[in-house]
């Protein structure tokens, strides 16, 4: 029944026009005190500096450079500017940072030894944010395999890759631990599986397409039973050696739709849950309860990998807090079986998605009820398990003239952040929300197109000069406690205020 109210409201939202303006009004002191506000990056995206002090390709590399697409050799150079970008952190007011690890720069050949210009790196970077009173959130694997790994046995293919990333996550654990209380095993692990293995459109690039080589129909879920080994093996390492003297926290995150029938019908209602357990259920309910959704395993069969009983008790509770990445929302159709009899995973899940949102553009449309009723959704079928929304933000285009009052951001970010305060009123037990992206950078999917960030980087410069925009001073005013912002009328302000500006922070 919950399920069916849930998608009613959401469904009801999504034919209602959205106006753009921001009337619910709420500050900072109305979240609890110690929920957490920040934004993040990743490796590849962020960092540059792809050959240099010892870091090798990854898989990434890799597949943006067989195929002649724009890459990260460079990206925003915060390997030698993150002590800059740090400043901007704490002048913008953050409590917390989402970064991730570059295995390929800390272990180069993905085992073996230890790159010490790479550990040197993390090490002073996340030593900066702690001093200056910046919460790190550590991310060990955002689409970034070494390619030695890949080359050497297949990567997330092969069952070989539990132990090494086991090991990489020791090494990480040991030693940066001491100042980092917050761990992402794998970021987004069912789209990183569902892009790399169905898809073919994030590294390695295999699928049953057009791809140069892969199965579509076994291979995701090989590697969405891998990366759940993966990830409670290294949540059980740290539990065992390092959680009593360290006290932090091990999670897997995942990318989590917004999903609601598209009519009222008993078979898109059903295919809208059906949605929901092979998107975000075939991970988290693993998680949870031990095994993958009954739904899927019926439909599946033997292509989908079963847990022993030894495995299920692993994976079981193994992730302290659940990571989740939103952007989207989508109305769900019920298909009939493909008669080709083709099976991949689309196919597998018997229903049609029409998105709010343009996926190759990344323009998508405002929903924010669709974000609440994803938390209502994990609080109601997952015991209220605590949660991180570790991404959720806007994509906008243009030159620094267009990026530099991007009031469509800030409303964005209001009435996101206001969806996110009625879902912990309501008893979810979120605890965090982080901005993608604290600044532009590379985006894996779209280049140096779409630009995510609160801060403009002009990649045409040599310097890579960062700008705030006018979203970086409102969610500065936000975290600082300043209301005079909030609200439409106080948006509309900050925009006059700021219209014959430099923007300087």
């Amino acid at each position: 029944m919950m399920d069916w109210v849930l998608s009613l409201i959401i469904t009801i939202s999504l034919a209602l026009p959205f106006t753009g303006r921001c009337s619910h009004v709420y500050t900072r002191s109305d979240f609890p005190e110690d929920f957490a506000f920040g934004s993040g990056t990743s490796a590849y995206q962020w960092e540059g500096a792809a050959t240099e002090d010892g870091r090798k390709p990854s898989i990434w590399d890799t597949f943006v450079n067989s195929r002649n697409l724009e890459n990260g050799d460079i990206a925003c150079d915060g390997y030698h500017k993150y002590k800059e970008d740090v400043q901007l952190m704490v002048e913008t007011g953050l409590d917390a940072f989402k970064l991730s690890i570059s295995w390929s720069r800390l272990i180069p050949n993905g085992r073996g030894p230890v790159n010490p210009k790479g550990l040197q790196f993390y090490k002073s970077f996340i030593q900066e944010l702690v001093t200056h009173g910046i919460e790190p959130h550590v991310t060990l694997h955002h689409y970034d395999l070494p390619q030695a790994l890949q080359d050497d046995y297949g990567g997330w293919l092969n069952r070989t890759i539990i132990e090494d990333f086991t090991a990489y996550a020791d090494v990480c654990f040991r030693e940066f631990g001491s100042h980092v209380k917050f761990w992402t095993t794998i970021n987004e692990a069912n789209i990183f599986t569902i892009g790399s293995y169905n898809d073919g459109i994030t590294g390695p690039g295999r699928c049953s397409g057009n791809c140069m080589s892969g199965n579509s129909s076994t291979e995701p879920y090989i590697v969405g039973h891998n990366l759940l080994l993966a990830h409670a093996s290294a949540s059980r390492l740290y539990r065992q050696k390092y959680k009593d003297m360290q006290g932090g926290s091990v999670a897997l995150s995942l990318y989590a739709i917004g999903f609601s029938p598209a009519t009222s019908s008993k078979d898109d209602e059903m295919a809208a849950q059906r949605a929901r357990d092979f998107y975000l259920g075939w991970m988290l309910e693993p998680l949870v309860y031990g095994d993958y959704p009954y739904v899927m395993r019926k439909t599946v069969g033997s292509r989908l990998p079963n847990f022993s009983e030894e495995e299920s008790e692993l994976v079981k509770g193994s992730s302290d807090f659940i990571g989740i990445i939103h952007y989207l929302a989508a109305s769900v159709t019920n298909t009939k079986p493909n008669p080709t009899g083709y099976s991949d995973f689309y196919s597998d899940t018997g229903i049609t998605l029409s998105y709010t949102c343009n996926i190759t553009t990344s323009q998508c449309a405002v929903t924010p009820w669709a974000l609440e009723g994803v938390l209502e959704y994990i609080k109601q079928s997952y015991g209220n398990p605590p949660v991180y929304i570790l991404e959720n933000g806007k994509s906008m285009k243009g030159d620094f003239q267009m990026q530099q009052k991007d009031t469509p951001r800030i409303e964005y970010l209001h009435v996101y952040i206001g969806a996110v305060l009625n879902a912990v009123r309501n008893g979810s037990d979120t605890r965090g929300y982080f901005i993608w992206s604290f600044m532009d950078v590379y985006e894996l999917l779209g280049g140096y197109g779409p630009k995510y960030g609160l801060y403009y980087v002009n990649f045409s410069d040599t310097h890579l000069t960062r700008l705030p925009k006018l979203s970086a001073h409102w969610y500065s005013s936000f975290l600082k406690g300043d209301t005079t912002f909030l609200g439409s009328q106080g948006i509309a302000q900050l925009q006059s205020n700021f219209s014959s500006s430099s923007l300087v922070m």
